[in-house]
């Protein structure tokens, strides 16, 4: 075998090797598919622990089991391989939304219920409708008989929920970097607003931004000294 020929053989079990793996991504929505609903909904957000800025939450219907190449937990990819793995979602998917989820409603009425009220309204906002919704760890209640079912660790373990992620990952990453123009001294392009060393360090240095979360700390704190 010449090594042309032993390169393309590698290649080629690499890809089978990829292809079964995003097959088992399915599984949670193949499930809901044996039980007759027929549009299923991943739903994930992006920034929840960030110091600052809104967190995005994203919704995905795919087609039943469509091969997305590299599809998996946002965070496991590199920034290059979310980039493409998003565009091959946006073609792919039946239907995709997001939504900001703003800083003074987060601040007003907790990150967890935001976070609820955002997946909420992700939902709402898709073009079309699902009848199932899978969410990662957090169960959404519906007005509508929506079926629900929330995963632990779903991002890794649910394709729908994996497309959701990179939506949301790669929307406000975006964001971020749009930031780090306007406040360069926090270095938001590089720790996307999360509670880095330099980051924190930036934030008693310069003080708190416009865009940093009152009710997160050390901003709560620095806003609102112990006399």
């Amino acid at each position: 075998m010449t090594i042309k020929e032993l390169k393309e053989k590698k290649a080629l079990e690499k890809h089978k090797a990829e292809v079964e793996r995003v097959k088992k991504l399915y599984e949670y929505e193949n499930e809901a598919g044996k039980q007759g609903y027929k549009l299923i909904a991943g739903v994930d957000e992006a920034g929840r622990g960030s110091l600052a800025g809104p967190m995005i939450v994203a919704a995905v219907i795919l087609p039943p089991n469509i091969f997305i190449d590299h599809l998996n937990d946002s965070k496991k990819l590199t920034h290059n391989m979310r980039e493409k793995v998003y565009t091959e979602i946006v073609q792919k998917a039946i239907s995709i939304s997001h939504v900001e989820v703003e800083i003074e409603e987060i601040d007003e009425i907790n990150i967890y219920q935001a976070t609820l009220k955002g997946m909420y309204r992700a939902v709402k906002k898709l073009s079309v409708q699902p009848d199932f919704v899978l969410t990662d760890a957090m169960k959404v209640e519906f007005d509508e008989p929506i079926k629900t079912r929330s995963i632990i660790r779903g991002d890794s373990l649910s394709a729908s929920i994996a497309a959701a992620s990179i939506i949301a990952k790669v929307t406000r990453d975006r964001m971020t970097d749009e930031w780090d123009l306007k406040y360069p001294e926090y270095g938001f392009s590089h720790n996307r607003g999360y509670g880095t060393k330099t980051h924190i360090e930036a934030i008693y240095n310069f003080g708190a931004s416009e865009i940093h979360r009152h009710s997160f700390e050390p901003v709560k704190s620095l806003l609102n000294p112990k006399e």
